[in-house]
């Protein structure tokens, strides 16, 4: 089977996305999926996305980790899945569609796709950590010399040793200014470091604002595959209105046998 499929990056975070209205697609082939976004022997890239039919929106973003298996939330994944519905004709400049944890609105203008994320109130403080979920599960913790700091061996050590098997995104975070932050992430799924996280900087911007390492409602974040923003309003103990805005941008289309 000849299978036609595109590449997309936001901030580094890049994807194997692929029209799957007609539901060609293998959905329960988790060693087609790693293959295929495999570096060396197949397309590469940090996770496979369908986009397809949906009853209760303009389409259904189904989102795999790397290792193949249907993984939670990408919040990069989801601003690249809105830039290729609307590469495709499917939507405009507005958007409402369905994935892993709900509906989401969002907007896209030129190459900048703004995501509406789902309200969150659970917030767990921890003494030199705090976790939470915002789609996916996140640690966040704030470190010195993050350009230095070895990403890969203490996110591991931290997603396997804290959380076992099923694990976490561990986030590592260091203040740049009052609203400003840089923040490193190992992703599960990928098992290693991956140049940006959508939900990870979502995440790390909230938890800044609930230890009140910023006050801003309006947080940028520096990530290592580019520059994104967290916008957000605060109810009480719930955080609303939450926004991840950043570029996606398709790379490149090609066919694959497989």
């Amino acid at each position: 089977m000849l299978l036609t499929f595109y590449k997309y990056q936001g901030t580094g975070n890049d994807f194997v996305m692929i029209d799957n209205r007609s539901l060609n697609f293998p959905k329960k082939d988790t060693k087609l999926v790693a293959s295929l976004c495999d570096r060396r022997f197949g397309i590469g890239a940090d996770g496979l996305i369908l986009l397809e039919n949906d009853e209760m929106s303009d389409f259904n973003m189904v989102y795999y980790n790397a290792d193949g298996n249907e993984g939670s939330l990408c919040g990069n994944g989801g601003r690249c899945t809105i830039a290729f519905a609307k590469y495709l004709g499917i939507i405009e400049n507005e958007t409402t569609f369905n994935a892993v944890d709900g509906l989401h609105n969002a907007s896209i203008d030129n190459e900048l796709v703004s995501l509406q994320m789902q309200d969150l109130s659970d917030i767990k403080m921890k003494p030199n950590y705090v976790f939470l979920n915002t789609g996916s599960p996140h640690h966040v913790q704030m470190v010195k010399n993050i350009q230095s700091f070895d990403v890969f061996s203490e996110g591991k050590k931290l997603r396997y040793g804290l959380y076992g098997q099923s694990g976490s995104n561990i986030n590592f975070v260091e203040s740049i200014s009052d609203d400003e932050f840089a923040v490193r992430t190992y992703e599960r799924g990928v098992e290693d470091e991956t140049l940006s996280c959508g939900t990870g900087v979502t995440a790390a911007a909230l938890a800044m604002h609930h230890q009140q390492k910023t006050t801003s409602s309006e947080v940028k974040i520096k990530a290592q595959g580019g520059n994104l923003k967290v916008k957000f309003s605060k109810d009480g103990d719930t955080y609303r209105n939450i926004y991840l805005t950043g570029p996606a941008k398709q790379v490149f289309k090609g066919e694959i046998t497989i």
